[in-house]
């Protein structure tokens, strides 16, 4: 508004003067066209028709000079308009120049009579314009006044009702606390951008809220797990307290207890790695692996703790290249997921056999382990990257439901994934999928 009305004011005063300028030299070629051009006009009859003209300016003063710098014509009858002869030769050199004695406004230029050219000072006093401006001054002072008000009240209003939806959506965050995550926040129209605010507040309470269930569920189950171990172990050394016991039976109740231990070690140990595979940073570490090599660590580590588990391991004869067998990631994860796969594969077989075959397609190096065991039905497939969570028909196996969750979880970590082909009493086909190294590195997006 401030500079809208300064421009007002400095275009309009600018018209004004050029207007003002553009009148006086009308009257002043006016006057000397009749003093030098009509020649039944005389200097009396000048004087008295410019002292009728109804439209002269405001102490308008026109005075006309020869080549001699002499006074043909002067309507000055006070001499207040001092003109020298540097101004004089000033008007020659420029053809017209404007100046400001005392209170007037002048303007000096070259009139080309008949037979010579004159020099023609005229001055007057812009009494109307300045009117005109004083008003415009005082207009636009007010209405910048005014404005000003009624735009301070009308943002004061409308910025409050276009912010009233934003507190409703704070004051609604703020009452939802860690007990009350079932809580939403409201979505108004559901089209403007607090709507859009509103929904990815609500996407977030909803991720928080899977965040805490899936969390009070795992520790539930993890306490319950490690629970089971303990009360077994505790209640066989009150039993063997009751009363002396023969050496066998001691080997035999030890021996127990070794084992839920083992059990305990065992959940311990997949615990970790299952929180270390969650919370760590992508690719942080990693280096270069041949997952060959790899699966043959696996194969001697899985055999010297179960040595009936039998393992067959090929490769596919089109991968004749090291480079194709090359992945990027963590080796003891790696290593570890297959572990788990291979370990369950064996569990579930009635032959405790798996077959791994390695093999590559479009850009991916395929792990793929087979068992001819007891399967997983479609209901559990559904439920089988779930912590803790284990199929109905294998009640009668012990295991804790951690290892596929486990698997999932690196294979992220890995820019992976795992597939689950699996049909009860026939076996299942658990398929890790690792980047190569050309796709890796070709796209981090994976």
């Amino acid at each position: 508004m401030l500079i809208t009305s300064l421009a007002i004011y400095i275009f309009s005063s600018h018209f004004q003067m050029e207007d003002f300028y553009s009148k006086l030299k009308s009257r002043a070629n006016i006057t000397a066209r009749l003093l030098i051009d009509v020649e039944k006009v005389d200097l009396d009859l000048l004087k008295e028709i410019d002292r009728d003209n109804p439209s002269k300016l405001p102490e308008e003063k026109i005075i006309i000079f020869d080549d001699n710098d002499s006074v043909l014509y002067s309507s000055d009858r006070t001499k207040e308009l001092k003109v020298t002869s540097y101004l004089l030769k000033k008007v020659r050199l420029h053809n017209s120049i404007r100046f400001y004695p005392d209170n007037y406004e002048a303007l000096g230029f070259l009139f080309a009579g008949k037979s010579d050219r004159f020099v023609v000072i005229a001055a007057a006093t812009d009494e109307q314009g300045a009117m005109r401006l004083k008003d415009l001054r005082f207009i636009l002072i007010m209405v910048f006044i005014f404005s000003i008000i009624l735009f301070s009240i009308a943002g004061w209003f409308y910025s409050g009702k276009a912010l009233r939806p934003i507190s409703k959506v704070i004051e609604e965050v703020e009452g939802i606390s860690i007990s009350s995550l079932h809580l939403r926040v409201g979505e108004g129209n559901g089209t403007d951008e607090i709507a859009h605010l509103a929904k990815t507040f609500n996407n977030m309470l909803e991720r928080l809220e899977i965040a805490f269930i899936t969390q009070k569920n795992f520790i539930s189950n993890a306490s319950h797990e490690l629970r089971t171990p303990l009360t077994s172990i505790h209640g066989q050394l009150e039993v063997l307290l009751m009363k002396d016991r023969s050496s066998d039976e001691y080997k035999s109740v030890i021996s127990s207890v070794i084992e839920d231990i083992n059990k305990m070690t065992d959940l311990s140990n997949k615990l970790l790695l299952l929180a270390q595979a969650s919370t760590a940073r992508t690719d942080s570490g990693f280096k270069f692996l041949r997952i060959d090599e790899i699966i043959w660590q696996v194969l001697e580590e899985v055999q010297r703790y179960h040595r009936n588990y039998n393992i067959i391991f090929s490769i596919n004869s089109d991968m004749n290249n090291p480079d194709q067998m090359m992945i990027h990631g963590d080796d003891s994860l790696v290593k570890a997921a297959i572990i788990n796969v291979v370990e369950n594969g064996c569990k579930y077989s009635k032959d405790h056999s798996v077959e791994i075959k390695l093999g590559n397609s479009e850009g991916w190096i395929i792990v793929s382990i087979i068992d001819h065991g007891i399967g997983i039905s479609a209901q559990d497939l559904e439920h089988v990257f779930e912590p803790f969570s284990r199929g109905t028909n294998v009640e009668m196996i012990s295991g804790h439901g951690i290892g596929l969750p486990l698997v999932n979880q690196i294979l992220k970590n890995h820019h992976g994934k795992i597939e689950i082909i699996s049909e009860p009493q026939i076996g299942s086909e658990v398929l890790l999928y690792f980047p190569s190294i050309k796709t890796f590195s070709g796209s981090n997006s994976l």
